[in-house]
C-alpha cells in the first residue's frame, strides 16, 4: 500500500470518527471545535506538504489533494484545512524566512496555531490592486488599519496574512491575533446560505502594531506573491469540486436503485438514466483534467490559465451536478438532514471565492 493510500485511509478514519458526526453542532455554533484542529494536528493531516524540518508532514500537493478529496467526500464543508494547510503554511515555506518558518510553521503542523488570509475587504473582492487596509512604517513596527471581510478560519486564527497597502507597495505581513491585542477585533461567525460549520468572519484591525520582522519578502512583493500562490488555491478548489461530484453522484446512484416509483425503480425510467449518464460524464471528464492540473502543479508547470480553467469550470460541474442529483432525489433533495441538499448549498461558493468564475474567464480570455 502506497503511503497516499495509507493517507487516505487514514484521513477517512478521522474524519468519520472526529467530523462527519459533528457537522449539525459546527453549523449551529458557526465553527469547528478548536480541539478538531489539535487533533488533526496529532494525526498528522496538518501541512502534509510542509517539510519535515518544519514539522510538516514533508508530503507534495498530492498528499493535500487526498484529504481534500476524503474531505468533500465525507460531506465535510466546516473543517478548514484547506486554507490552513494549503494556502497560508505555503506562504511561509515559499517566502519566510528562516526564523519565520521555525517560529510558526510547526504550530501550524501541531494545530497550536490556526492559520488565515485575509485579502477580500468590504469594498474590495477579486480586485486586489484596490486593497485600502495601510500599514505605515513606525520604527521597528508596522502599524495596521483596515477591515477584511470573509475570512475562512478568522474566528479561530491565531495567524493571518493580511494584504495590505505598505510604503513600498503591496505587502503581506503575518500578524499574531488574539482577543488581547490592541486594536484587534474579530466579529461573530458570518451566517451564510451554505457551510453554515465553516469558520467565517470579519476582521478588524485599528492601529495594530506588527513587527518589521513578521513581513513576507520586501514591502512591494505582496502581488507577486499573491499571482504565484493563487494557482495552488484555485487548484485546491477544483479538487474539492471533483470529489463533491463524484459523491453526490455515488449517493444519487444508490438512492435510484432502491427508491421506487409506479412499481418501478427510479433507475428504470429513462430519465434518471440519461440524467446520471450526462452528470457521469461530466464527473469523469472533470477527474480527468484535474488529474492532470495535479500532475502539472507537482512538476511546476501548472500556468495561471490552466488553473483558472479548472478552478471555473469543474465548479460550474459541481453546481450543475449537484443540482442534477438533488432533482432526482426528488422531496427529501430538498430536505436540510440529506447530504444531497446539504452539497447544493454549500457548492454555490466555489463559484465566488478563490476569484469569482467572472475573474477566471476574464484571465482565461488574456491568454487567448
Amino acid at each position: 500500500m502506497s503511503d497516499l493510500d495509507q493517507l487516505r485511509d487514514l484521513a477517512r478514519v478521522f474524519l468519520a470518527r472526529e467530523s462527519t458526526p459533528h457537522q449539525q453542532r459546527f453549523a449551529e455554533q458557526g465553527h469547528v471545535d478548536r480541539d478538531l484542529w489539535r487533533k488533526a494536528g496529532a494525526a498528522g493531516l496538518l501541512c502534509l506538504s510542509v517539510p519535515e524540518a518544519y514539522g510538516g508532514g514533508g508530503g507534495t500537493f498530492a498528499h493535500e489533494a487526498v484529504l481534500l478529496e476524503e474531505q468533500a467526500r465525507a460531506m465535510d464543508s466546516s473543517f478548514g484545512n484547506a486554507v490552513h494547510s494549503g494556502i497560508v503554511a505555503h506562504y511561509l515555506v515559499e517566502y519566510g524566512t528562516g526564523e519565520q518558518k521555525r517560529r510558526w510553521l510547526p504550530g501550524m503542523a501541531s494545530g497550536e496555531l490556526v492559520g488565515a488570509i485575509a485579502m477580500t475587504e468590504p469594498g474590495t473582492g477579486s480586485d486586489l490592486q484596490a486593497v485600502a487596509t495601510r500599514a505605515v512604517r513606525d520604527g521597528d513596527d508596522y502599524v495596521l488599519t483596515g477591515s477584511k471581510m470573509f475570512i475562512t478560519n478568522g474566528y479561530l486564527c491565531d495567524l493571518v496574512i493580511v494584504v495590505a497597502q505598505a510604503p513600498g507597495g503591496l505587502s503581506l505581513l503575518v500578524v499574531e491575533v488574539g482577543d488581547s491585542v490592541p486594536g484587534f477585533t474579530r466579529g461573530r461567525p458570518l451566517r451564510k446560505i451554505g457551510t453554515h460549520g465553516q469558520d467565517t468572519c470579519e476582521l478588524a484591525f485599528d492601529g495594530v502594531r506588527v513587527p518589521v520582522a513578521n513581513l513576507l519578502g520586501d514591502e512591494g512583493d505582496g502581488m507577486a506573491q499573491l499571482m504565484t500562490q493563487l494557482p495552488q488555491e484555485r487548484l485546491i478548489i477544483a479538487v474539492s469540486a471533483v470529489a463533491v461530484i463524484e459523491g453526490v453522484l455515488a449517493l444519487t446512484i444508490d438512492y435510484v436503485k432502491q427508491r421506487e416509483a409506479f412499481g418501478r425503480e427510479l433507475i428504470k425510467f429513462q430519465n434518471t438514466r440519461f440524467k446520471l449518464a450526462e452528470c457521469a460524464t461530466a464527473a469523469r471528464v472533470a477527474r480527468v483534467f484535474v488529474d492532470d492540473c495535479v500532475r502539472n502543479h507537482l512538476a511546476g508547470e501548472l500556468d495561471l490559465q490552466t488553473a483558472a480553467m479548472a478552478k471555473y469550470w469543474t465548479t460550474e460541474q459541481q453546481c450543475a451536478v449537484v443540482d442534477e442529483c438533488l432533482q432526482l432525489f426528488g422531496g427529501y433533495g430538498y430536505m436540510a438532514e440529506y447530504p444531497v441538499a446539504r452539497a447544493y448549498v454549500d457548492s454555490r461558493v466555489q463559484k465566488i471565492y478563490g476569484g469569482t468564475n467572472e475573474i477566471m474567464k476574464e484571465l482565461i480570455a488574456r491568454f487567448l
